[in-house]
């Protein structure tokens, strides 16, 4: 007679049936999009209305079902997608990117930043590493997580425990970084659409969580470096079976004649940025006011980093001759961008949502109503945004899409804490923090497989339960320094980027 399982593998395993039977995001928000449409006009004869807390204007639900509704319908749905804020700039953000990756300067500079770590470093600088990777799309799962293996396995520890940092910086630690990168685009972009709502002239920079995600790199890079050694490395203990090793890789001579090169044109683009923003006339500077806050540069962020990749990696791509030809550079760009094919559905449809919610006055009604209950209750504002920490931490058990649950989740609490005085940059720097901590014990994140496959090149029988007791404590701890450095945030009133306060009036 078999033996029951135990209680956690039968607690993940209906996680992972419960997700499973979960549709995927875009058809997630095709059936929203109805269900609006239906709403809409159930709440147009009913009456639904709210007063604007602002001008004391009346705002009435709208009816979508009717004639003009669906005039609106049709004729909009082009314009919708192509002016979704996250659309345009993320696809400008991932060519550059996809350049330097496709040359393969991300994973030579992964490789050589962990190769390179003192001893005493190593764990930090594998969690470090795994933290900066998100800029690199795959690059951090494909490349780091078996190479932070090897080098543990070289250095007499055990392999899973580097298997176990890496995964914590490169999936734990998503939403944190010394970088802005194409998430910033994203969600700052669907941040702009919820908040416009309310305040049709509210922009949320993708520089808006910069000053945040800086500090937040140090405490998950901090965090995952002492559970790593003080319980996962006690609890694994010793690594007998040392025919389960590969040899660690090297770089090649024109693959570190490439990063010499990429570092002397960071060092000129550097001087060029310094010289475009330091000075009171610089190009990069507000014409009106000089200031650095609402500026090219701060605007224009995501066009700068893209170029800057695309340079780098055309110049790595020619020393080391990944790309032979020009063709190559814009063959670079192509796969970059056919991997956007699935988000862009994704934000076709998304784009549809949000646009059916403010022309429903939906989003709008169900904001104040929503602000007018927090007034009611008044509650402090890290406790706030600490419920909606946990509650976007148990949302991403289930769905895993960044994206999806943030195009889901904005146009309602975007504009609901915008009405008790809470900034849309505060509200997504806190579903920032719920979605990066459970990344990496859900069973239904893309890579979770990957890494399990992984694991069991090192030991035979590791399944899903391996891995997520072993990520566990990363969990844990990530979820609570991370909600306490943002109630030290939002006690401290720190701004959180470039322009970006906690509270607004």
């Amino acid at each position: 007679m078999d033996k029951p399982a135990p209680l956690v593998q039968r607690f993940l395993s209906n996680i992972e049936s419960a997700g499973n039977r979960l549709p995927d995001p875009t058809m997630i928000f095709l059936l929203l999009c109805a269900v609006i449409l239906i709403i809409s006009g159930l709440a147009a004869w009913l009456g639904v209305n709210a007063i604007h807390p602002v001008n004391g204007s009346s705002i009435e639900a709208v009816n979508l079902l009717n004639a003009e509704g669906l005039q609106k319908i049709l004729t909009k749905a082009v314009t919708n997608f192509t002016g979704f804020a996250p659309v345009g700039t993320v696809l400008v953000a991932i060519m550059g990117i996809a350049v330097a990756e496709h040359s393969g300067l991300l994973s030579c500079v992964l490789t050589q930043t962990v190769l390179r770590a003192p001893a005493r470093l190593m764990t930090f600088t594998v969690v470090l590493a795994g933290v900066l990777s998100s800029l690199a799309a795959d690059t951090g799962y494909v490349v780091l997580i078996p190479l932070a293996a090897m080098i543990f396995l070289a250095a007499g520890r055990h392999p899973l425990a580097g298997i176990a940092a890496a995964f914590a910086g490169v999936s734990g630690g998503f939403s944190a970084n010394l970088l802005i990168g194409p998430l910033d685009a994203i969600l700052s972009g669907i941040s702009t659409e919820a908040a416009a709502l309310i305040d049709p002239s509210y922009q949320v920079s993708a520089a808006g969580n910069y000053y945040f995600i800086v500090v937040s790199t140090l405490v998950v890079a901090f965090a995952g470096t002492w559970v790593t050694e003080r319980l996962i490395i006690p609890r694994l203990g010793d690594y007998t079976e040392s025919s389960a090793g590969t040899g660690i890789p090297t770089l090649s001579e024109s693959q570190r004649s490439g990063l010499k090169q990429v570092g002397v044109f960071t060092l000129a683009f550097l001087a060029l940025l310094l010289l475009a923003t330091v000075p009171e006339s610089g190009v990069l500077r507000d014409t009106q006011t000089g200031s650095l806050l609402r500026s090219p540069f701060i605007g224009g962020i995501v066009v700068i980093i893209s170029v800057y990749a695309a340079i780098a990696g055309w110049i790595f791509g020619r020393a080391t001759k990944t790309f032979k030809q020009s063709r190559d550079f814009v063959l670079a760009m192509d796969k970059g961008m056919a991997t956007m094919a699935s988000y862009l559905v994704l934000m076709f449809f998304a784009a549809q949502f949000v646009n059916y919610f403010a022309w429903s006055q939906l989003g709008a009604i169900a904001a104040i109503k929503g602000a007018e209950l927090l007034q009611f209750m008044s509650p402090d504002t890290p406790v706030l945004l600490v419920c909606f920490v946990l509650m976007a931490a148990s949302i991403n058990l289930l769905v895993g899409s960044a994206s999806a649950k943030w195009a889901l989740l904005a146009p309602i609490f975007v504009p609901m804490f915008l009405l008790a005085g809470i900034s849309p940059e505060a509200t997504q720097v806190a579903y920032r923090v719920g979605d990066s901590v459970t990344n990496i014990i859900t069973p239904l994140m893309p890579y979770f497989g990957v890494v399990v496959a992984f694991t069991r090149q090192y030991d035979k029988d590791a399944g899903i339960g391996t891995l997520i007791a072993m990520m566990l404590p990363y969990s844990v701890a990530f979820l609570l320094l991370w909600s306490l450095l943002l109630i030290g945030w939002i006690i401290g009133d720190f701004p959180l980027g470039p322009g970006a306060s906690v509270f607004i009036n």
